[in-house]
């Protein structure tokens, strides 16, 4: 399993569609191209899509490669990322950020102490939620007709994806706010399994703070 995890970690990041400002579709293609090229389990998916926001839409994340600082932070409206965990295995879950200037992919544990950055004291309107959906939910239901990226006399704030908009197997166009709303008030009580297995099941999933991020990941089914 490590020489597996050295060859994930050597990977290219631009092998993989990017627009930036488009995160939730990057990482919608991303988890497809993985699963099509055998990186990840594309019968029973190990793959995991995770929203970052709060009900400010401020979230600082470090070491994202559309900063113009050393350190790399960005205070972002919301950001998407993907995370595998590999099932009946004792490696630990992977991040895949094509934001992030750190490897790609990047152990779990190393990517929050980095780009989460546990340890920095901020302010409440600052905390980050973590809405964590299985990848198979995420696209049947996802859609996203890039409305939000439209000022109000319909030019772009960033430019479009070359493709089509994404839209949900039920044929909805956009529901990208359902994803990146949460709040404290949204996240688990409890992560016993049997908890998170109901939750994981959902279209929407389910919320945590970044205290219980790492924890999740270990109880999921």
């Amino acid at each position: 399993m490590a020489s597996v995890t050295s060859e994930l970690i050597a990977m290219d990041a631009t092998r993989f569609q990017h627009t930036p400002y488009y995160c939730e579709e990057n990482v919608y293609l991303l988890c497809k191209t993985l699963c099509e090229n055998g990186v990840a389990d594309a019968t029973d998916s190990d793959l995991f899509v995770v929203f970052i926001s709060n009900e400010k839409k401020q979230v600082p994340l470090w070491h994202q490669k559309a900063s113009s600082r050393a350190d790399g932070v960005v205070l972002w409206d919301y950001h998407v990322i993907c995370v595998q965990r590999k099932k009946e295995s004792d490696s630990e879950p992977l991040v895949w950020d094509l934001d992030s200037t750190l490897p790609f992919p990047s152990p779990l544990a190393s990517y929050v102490t980095e780009t989460i950055q546990p340890s920095f004291q901020l302010f409440a309107d600052y905390q980050r939620f973590f809405r964590i959906v299985h990848a198979p939910l995420f696209f049947k239901h996802f859609a996203s007709d890039r409305r939000h990226m439209k000022e109000p006399d319909g030019s772009w704030t960033a430019q479009p994806p070359p493709y089509e908009p994404i839209v949900a197997q039920d044929g909805i166009l956009h529901n990208l706010s359902e994803y990146i709303s949460m709040s404290g008030a949204d996240t688990l009580s409890s992560l016993d399994a049997e908890t998170v297995r109901a939750a994981i099941s959902q279209k929407l999933g389910v919320v945590v703070s970044h205290t219980q991020l790492q924890d999740l990941f270990t109880k999921l089914p």
